[in-house]
């Protein structure tokens, strides 16, 4: 490693301006919240760990309340027993930022609040997060209010009757503002099913990555009995179980190996300068990759 009391003063302060820099772009992640997952006893006298509660145990549904007759499919439910940095506030809206989401155009909210029943013992509860689409990282998500996209609303299971901790999403295509943000034909299933396909396939943002396991579950009733616009939907319900994917900085071990060896290799500031700009340029551009 680099052995500091043999660096000049002008190598030192390049070296600190080069983790700095370091820090500022490729480290500036909020401590997650330590996520208790609820644990339940079964019949056989062990414990098991619930990844979520059905809703409708306690008089809740798979439906939201769009309006006083009718409601819209909550069709992904992100299991309990996830990454817990995800099932946090903080944590749901990183990851929505890693597969294609982002929180609405300058935060103002677009579209009525909608309302959910998870049988949680809270009864009827307004959504916690909205997410739309984003088309490019600046201001993104204002395309998708204009043009219409992909969006869904989130709501936590956690009141004292199922507290599983788990996030029960809404998710669905909508028209363009033209058409005052209608769900297109088949836009709940088209919805959903973009969503899982990112997680799924895998995703990072802001130097975390994540990939999910999907299990399929028909829970609501096919077609469109209730269902917000009259537009059928298939039942199916995408369970995820959204796994933190490998190291999301080995990269960085690498970059300070080499600066490393510039360091005590050569004796010169011009090796050090090339180390300094090398990692402050990496940190940079992966910043402005994951923003």
């Amino acid at each position: 490693m680099v052995c500091l009391y043999n660096l000049s003063y002008s190598r030192m302060a390049l070296l600190l301006v080069s983790i700095g820099l370091h820090i500022c772009y490729g480290f500036a992640i909020p401590t997650p919240a330590r996520q208790v997952v609820k644990v339940l006893p079964s019949q056989d006298g062990h414990s098991h760990l619930v990844p979520w509660i059905d809703p409708r145990i306690n008089g809740g549904r798979f439906l939201d309340y769009t309006t006083p007759k009718y409601g819209e499919p909550l069709n992904v439910i992100i299991s309990a027993l996830s990454d817990p940095f995800v099932l946090t506030d903080d944590g749901l809206h990183y990851y929505a930022k890693s597969i294609g989401f982002s929180e609405e155009c300058l935060g103002v909210h677009i579209g009525n609040v909608h309302d959910a029943d998870l049988g949680d013992g809270d009864g009827r509860k307004p959504e916690q997060f909205l997410a739309r689409q984003y088309y490019f990282p600046i201001w993104g998500t204002c395309w998708e209010s204009v043009i219409g996209g992909n969006h869904f609303r989130a709501w936590k299971q956690n009141g004292t009757q199922a507290n599983s901790g788990a996030w029960f999403l809404g998710v669905s295509k909508e028209e363009h503002s033209g058409k005052h943000h209608d769900i297109v034909p088949n836009g709940y299933n088209i919805g959903r099913d973009w969503l899982v396909s990112r997680a799924v396939a895998g995703s990072r943002w802001n130097g975390r990555a994540w990939r999910a396991d999907v299990e399929w579950r028909e829970l609501l009733k096919p077609g469109k009995e209730g269902v917000n616009h009259g537009i059928e939907q298939d039942g199916r319900v995408a369970i995820l179980t959204v796994h933190s994917h490998g190291r999301p900085y080995d990269l960085d071990i690498t970059y300070y190996a080499f600066l490393d060896f510039l360091l005590t290799s050569y004796n010169d500031e011009l090796s050090t300068l090339i180390g300094t700009f090398t990692l402050s340029l990496y940190s940079f551009v992966r910043y402005l990759l994951d923003i």
